[in-house]
């Protein structure tokens, strides 16, 4: 099969399908935001060192090193603007519970989460923009789709940040309400939205199976390479052991619910884009918990921090 065929490629999805799954992610990160407590986003001033090396890798780090990635592979353009947008998204909702798995600082997951889920309304939008138009093959993508940075953010913060906000408030106006919404809340969106991917998968099957191959091996370089990123900046910056694991797995699971929203809303659909990127969602949760059942079989150091179970309350 031609390589550059899955650049033509666009999956069928329709408007009113793109408008359910717009509002699945912003029930997700509603439920999300109804976990995080006023504590979670003070931390980074109290304990600010781990939490800030994990973001500067996570926001930073990452999609440098995958623009340099994607010049190394030089997979279909589709492909590696896929790659890029997947760098540029925050934190997945799964990670705290794998860096409790991992034995990890869970406070610096919680925080980072929280962090990053605010700072993804301006850095997706940013990295996106910039490490897409650096490479040529991708930059030819984003003029054909005339991106607008500020339309990203809009949308960005319609998803991630309103969700946090109205979080927020009903967690401090009602918390026994929030107490008690909560755990069948974020089931229900989280079924909800699986069950929207799948329909969307189920629509274009035919195309999955055929281009699922090609993305395979750069999606396993691509998420080995963000969660090494994660580890060894956190062990050179001379964190903890149970704070670098905790910054590996946050650096490694990345949000592909908004990369896929993103796919849709501004590039139609494009093959090598949402394969990539729904093959990323599926991956990553294998990969994290290999990788916290790695953690698992080695000891922390005596003066590690213990991972608080409470801590890991998002799961």
């Amino acid at each position: 099969m031609d390589p550059a065929a899955i650049d033509q490629v666009r999956l069928n999805f329709s408007p009113q399908g793109l408008m359910v799954i717009n509002a699945a992610i912003g029930l997700m990160m509603l439920g999300v935001s109804l976990d995080l407590k006023l504590d979670d986003f003070k931390r980074i001033l109290v304990a600010p060192r781990a939490p800030c090396i994990g973001l500067a890798a996570q926001f930073i780090l990452l999609p440098a090193f995958t623009f340099l990635l994607t010049l190394i592979l030089r997979p279909a353009p589709s492909m590696a603007l896929g790659m890029i947008l997947v760098a540029s998204c925050p934190g997945g909702n799964l990670s705290n519970i794998m860096t409790y798995l991992a034995k990890g600082n869970c406070a610096v997951s919680i925080t980072m989460t929280a962090i990053s889920t605010m700072a993804a309304i301006f850095m997706t939008p940013l990295n996106l923009a910039l490490w897409g138009s650096l490479n040529p093959d991708t930059a030819e993508i984003l003029r054909s789709v005339s991106l607008s940075p500020m339309d990203v953010f809009v949308t960005v913060f319609v998803i991630l940040g309103i969700p946090l906000i109205l979080g927020q408030i009903l967690t401090r106006i009602f918390p026994g309400l929030a107490d008690r919404v909560r755990r069948p809340f974020k089931i229900f969106a989280l079924v909800f939205f699986i069950l929207i991917v799948c329909g969307a998968l189920a629509a274009n099957w035919q195309y999955f199976l055929g281009y699922v191959g090609m993305v395979v091996f750069g999606v396993f370089v691509h998420n080995a390479l963000a969660l090494n990123l994660g580890y060894w900046s956190g062990r050179l910056a001379g964190l903890k052991e149970a704070d670098a694991r905790a910054v590996c797995i946050e650096v490694g699971i990345q949000n592909s619910a908004l990369g896929l929203v993103l796919v849709f809303n501004f590039f139609e659909g494009l093959g090598g884009m949402a394969i990539l990127v729904a093959w990323w969602g599926v991956w990553h949760i294998i990969a994290g918990l290999v990788t916290a059942l790695i953690f698992t079989r080695m000891p922390l150091p005596p003066d590690a921090e213990a991972t608080d179970p409470d801590a890991c309350r998002k799961f």
